[in-house]
């Protein structure tokens, strides 16, 4: 037996419960090979939840070939929940609150884990101390089958993130694996924001702690879809702006965070103004100079 099949099977018997949960809509052209990549991990996962949003495709068909089931959830390893369209956010927290395990990987139904992704997470964690943490993964980025290089903006990192997280999303749900204590201390999705709910979720989390980041592409993403998100609203700052605005409400920032917080909000403002300007929406771009004006007096004070 090699040192590497030893390494593994030494990992398998002392690895933390790990549940992943997948929220899907509509993507039975992804889901079967989104399962099969969690379900055949080197480090096989203890659970695997699929929370389906209210589809009307055969997604319940493939996961049922898949040895999904419907009921018994206290029994299952490969478990399916359906919710009538309450959006990514609920799908999620759903899954994650019926969830079994210590620490919860996130997969998005048209995103791919490599074979041995877990494997080399867990590992990683064991090294360092698993409780309380977020890890996440560098990934492979993918458009209707061709290979994109991200641009710089993009590129992760670990530690101390929190200024790159005011900015865009630094985190792939997909390349996570959060601790459960995490969700106690932060919360969860919020479920009232149609978009950019990751976002406002690592936002939370790195006004607090750092990251544990592994350099390795153990995530492939596809993109380039008509249904997501991104296409589906205008303006995705308009929903950045909103979890800016809650995290100003947080007692424990340093006065530091808070004059990053509000130069954040006065620049995505900015951008929300102009586009209002351009599709002729007064009252909405009067609405935003009143803000622009109050965050502006509040970091000359």
């Amino acid at each position: 037996m090699s040192e590497e099949t030893n390494l593994l099977n030494t990992l398998k018997k002392n690895s933390p419960e790990i549940s992943v949960i997948i929220p899907t809509f509509n993507r039975s052209q992804f889901i079967r090979n989104c399962v099969s990549s969690a379900k055949f991990q080197s480090l096989e996962p203890f659970e695997i939840i699929v929370v389906d949003d209210g589809s009307t495709d055969n997604t319940w068909s493939i996961l049922k070939d898949l040895g999904f089931s419907n009921w018994g959830y206290e029994k299952n390893k490969f478990r399916y929940v359906r919710t009538n369209n309450k959006g990514v956010s609920a799908a999620r927290n759903i899954g994650i609150k019926l969830s079994r395990g210590e620490y919860i990987a996130l997969l998005d139904s048209d995103d791919i884990w490599k074979p041995n992704k877990l494997e080399i997470q867990i590992s990683s964690l064991r090294d360092i101390g698993f409780e309380n943490i977020v890890s996440h993964t560098n990934e492979i980025w993918m458009r209707n089958g061709v290979r994109l290089n991200p641009h710089k903006k993009h590129l992760k990192k670990g530690g101390n993130i929190f200024e790159n997280c005011l900015k865009l999303c630094c985190v792939s749900p997909s390349s996570s694996i959060i601790h459960k204590t995490v969700f106690s201390e932060i919360g969860f999705f919020d479920e009232g924001l149609l978009a950019c709910e990751d976002y406002d979720f690592w936002l939370r989390y790195s006004a607090r702690n750092e990251f544990h980041y592994i350099d390795k592409p153990l995530l492939i993403k596809n993109g380039g879809h008509s249904d997501q998100l991104s296409k589906k609203y205008w303006g995705m700052d308009r929903f950045r702006v909103v979890s800016l605005e809650k995290l100003l409400k947080d007692e424990k920032l340093s006065k530091y965070q808070r004059t990053l917080i509000l130069r954040e909000l006065i620049f995505k403002l900015d951008i929300l103004k102009n586009g209002a300007k351009k599709r002729n929406e007064i009252l909405f771009f009067e609405e935003i100079k009143k803000k622009q004006y109050v965050y502006q007096c509040q970091i000359e004070r």
